[in-house]
Formats: structure tokens, sequence, C-alpha cells
């Protein structure tokens, strides 16, 4: 039987970089620092210091250190955010549009 992981339609990349999230929800904006662990085609995954909540839209920009490869922006929505540690949380999104 295939396990979630298997059944993806897209192939996940493990990245583990710094990262910048940008986030916009109803009370305010604000920017967060983040460690992006994994990126496909259609989404991305981050570890952070503090819970966003599911729905809340991000902007995360990853800073490419090659002049070869682009730095990566890409507008998301957060479908997901569980407590991974006493200080750090897992955020899933779903990637909407990359420039």
């Amino acid at each position: 039987m295939l396990g979630y992981d298997d059944k993806r339609d897209f192939f996940r990349m493990m990245v583990n970089t710094a990262c910048e999230l940008k986030l916009t929800d109803d009370e305010s904006s604000r920017s967060l620092s983040a460690i992006c662990k994994d990126l496909s085609a259609t989404g991305m995954s981050f570890e952070v210091e503090e819970s966003i909540e599911p729905g809340t839209m991000v902007q995360a920009l990853l800073e490419s250190s090659n002049s070869q490869i682009p730095s990566l922006n890409a507008k998301a929505r957060v479908v997901r955010c569980t407590a991974s540690s006493d200080s750090s949380y897992m955020v899933g999104v779903e990637i909407i549009e990359m420039s």
C-alpha cells in the first residue's frame, strides 16, 4: 500500500534554507524568519517560531546565493500549521503564484 508521501503529484525537494515570510491577515502585516524545509511545484513547508492560522496569505522569499539560480518569490496560502516542538511550528502552504 502506498503511503501519503508516495501519492503526491509532484516531487518534493528538500531545501532546508533560511527565508523570509511576509504575512497578511485580518489584523496586520508582518514579517517572520523561517526555515524552508521542502519545496514542490505546488507547495512548501516552513519551520517558524509562532503559529500561523490556516487561510493566512504569505509571501515567501528564498534568496539564491548562486548567480545562475534566481531567487524564489511566491505568494501562498497556509493550509496547515502544527506544533513540532515547544518553540517551533511546521507550516504547510499552497503556492498561488510564483515570480
